[in-house]
Order: structure tokens, then sequence, then C-alpha cells
């Protein structure tokens, strides 16, 4: 079977280990296409397990590409949160799979060491063997167990529960952008929780607050602020991001803000704003 056949059909698998370890799109693909690079000049007659190779290769590129970016991010202007991917449907149907690629879980992927990480999601989300997986980071089994336990339990310390309910999220959603874009600051504060706390990544290259902004007061009138400085001629779309509602604002078809809330009891407990230009990309084409 040829090269590009074998590799096409891994390809989406590929994509999502790299953004996973990752949190960042654009790395991804760069990463996917290195994997295809050392493929292509495979001898694939000599290998016996496709997917464990690529996988392989495409995990260990991850982590070096992500260890070379934590220092990138010690420079970054403002919080830092992950680029956003539109996902399907069906991702947001399964509670294991929009978890594992939510905003929400990504950030507490950061607190992980590049290898914890990789290890994490190739068990967690993919569902890979401690055997399987220590092939692939060159470790032994017993080490790969030990990682993936201590990974495992600083990110069940680490994350909040939100709520997965998808219908609830969308009306939940579709209910701040119509009030957010209203300028409805009462109707705007019946969506957030009183602790609530919003965190913008701008990136230093377009306008955001350099803090995450904390309580339902401030918040609001943020979103409100925000609303009133939309782009002329908006459209809003509020579609499936990383496994779950959110809110796409696009200007002459470019992306140039993504909103995902994240709820606790029906309210908006943390929003991720997302502005940042080069983090928008995958958004694209709606």
């Amino acid at each position: 079977m040829p090269h590009d056949t074998i590799f096409n059909e891994h390809r989406s698998l590929l994509n999502a280990v790299a953004y996973r370890v990752l949190g960042r799109w654009s790395d991804a693909e760069d990463v996917v296409q290195d994997a295809w690079l050392r493929w292509s000049a495979v001898d694939v007659e000599q290998v016996e397990n496709a997917e464990g190779y690529l996988v392989r290769v495409t995990t260990r590129l991850a982590i070096d590409r992500l260890r070379s970016a934590a220092s990138r991010r010690e420079t970054y202007v403002g919080p830092w949160l992950p680029e956003p991917i539109l996902t399907a449907p069906d991702v947001a149907d399964d509670v294991a799979r929009s978890e594992s690629v939510s905003l929400a879980m990504l950030l507490v992927l950061e607190s992980l060491s590049a290898l914890e990480r990789a290890v994490f999601v190739l068990h967690e989300a993919f569902g890979y063997s401690h055997s399987e997986i220590a092939t692939m980071v060159e470790r032994s089994p017993e080490s790969v167990r030990q990682t993936a336990l201590r990974a495992r339990e600083h990110v069940s310390r680490r994350r909040r529960r939100y709520d997965t309910d998808q219908a609830t999220r969308r009306k939940v959603t579709e209910s701040f952008m119509s009030a957010s874009t209203g300028g409805d600051l009462a109707s705007l504060m019946q969506v957030l929780a009183p602790d609530v706390r919003l965190v913008c990544d701008g990136g230093g290259l377009a306008p955001a607050p350099r803090k995450a902004i904390e309580g339902i007061d401030l918040v609001a009138r943020a979103l409100v602020t925000f609303g009133g400085r939309m782009p002329e001629d908006p459209r809003v779309v509020v579609t499936e991001v990383n496994g779950g509602p959110g809110v796409v604002i696009l200007s002459a078809g470019t992306p140039v803000a993504v909103i995902v809330l994240h709820l606790v009891e029906g309210r908006a407990r943390e929003i991720h704003l997302i502005s940042n230009p080069e983090k928008l990309h995958a958004v694209a084409g709606l």
C-alpha cells in the first residue's frame, strides 16, 4: 500500500494526538507534517504496526515541540489559552471525548510536564496501554505507569467539574451572546455565576485585558463593553468548539474572536475569550 494512503488513514488520529499534547492547532499541523516526512522515507514493508509507528513518531515530535514552546510562553503577553478548534457534533455527544479536547482540560494539561502530558493524553484520551505508551516514549512500562498515575492525580486535583449537558450549554451560550451584543446588562448577569471569571487571550495582537477579570459585576460590564466594540457588520455563529457549544465572531468572513463558556449549575463560572489572530485559523471557513 502506498505511503500516502497509509498515512492519510491515520492523519485524523495523529492530528488529534498532537493537538491534545500541544494545545495549539498550528503546531499540531506542523508536527503531523514532520511525521509525514519521516514516514515517507520508511520502508513500509518493514513496519508491522503502522498506527503504532506513526503515533510514536508524532508523540515524540510533539513532546520536543512542547518543551521548546515552554520558553516562548514565558514572554507571552497576557493570559495564554489553548488554540480553539471546530469539532464535530458527535464529539460533544461523547462526554469523555468532549472533555479531553475542552479548553478547560487543555489548560489544566499545561501544568504537566511534556512527558506527563503525552502519557496522560495517550492513556486517558486514546486508551493506549502502558506497555504501548512505553514503546512510544521510550520508557519502561513501570515508569509509564507511575507517570500516568502522577499525571492523573495532578489533573484530578486541578480540574474543575463543569456542566456537560449540551442542550443547557447551548441555551446559556445563546442567551449570553444575545445579552452581550445587545448591551442588556441585567439579562447578562442572569447567566453569570457570582464568582465568574473572564480570561481573555489577545496575545498582544488584539485588545484584551492583561489579567483575568473576576466577579459578576466586573465581568458583566467588561462583556457589555466588548459587545459594544464588535466589528462592523459582524457575524456571530454558535457552533461546536472544542467539544461543546462555543461562539465564533467573524468580520468579513474572518474570525476575530472565539468565546467558550464553562458552566456550573447552569451559569457561566469561567469564560474563555480568544482574540489573538494567530490562534483563530482553525475556526475559519464558517
